[in-house]
């Protein structure tokens, strides 16, 4: 697929995003997760990319599947505590 600069700068900064699941980029930008990977691969340089597949391998925030409400956003413990 063919992507303006814009749009590259705009999947690389979700792709790195820890909340951003690979399937809210899916349906953004109409790519799998396979070609997703092939297109970071492209984009960064070997060292970044290897950053980022450690990132993102396994991470239950990436994948909506493994994804649960408890992940949806992030709160403190003692938030909501009474003093």
């Amino acid at each position: 697929m063919k992507f303006s600069i814009d749009e590259k700068s705009r999947l690389i900064e979700m792709a790195w995003e820890d909340r951003t699941p690979f399937e809210a980029i899916s349906k953004l930008f109409h790519i799998s997760e396979k070609s997703l990977v092939k297109f970071m691969r492209s984009e960064l340089k070997l060292s970044s990319f290897i950053m980022w597949r450690k990132r993102v391998r396994g991470r239950a925030t990436k994948n909506s599947k493994k994804n649960h409400i408890g992940f949806l956003r992030h709160q403190s413990k003692i938030h909501n505590k009474h003093k």
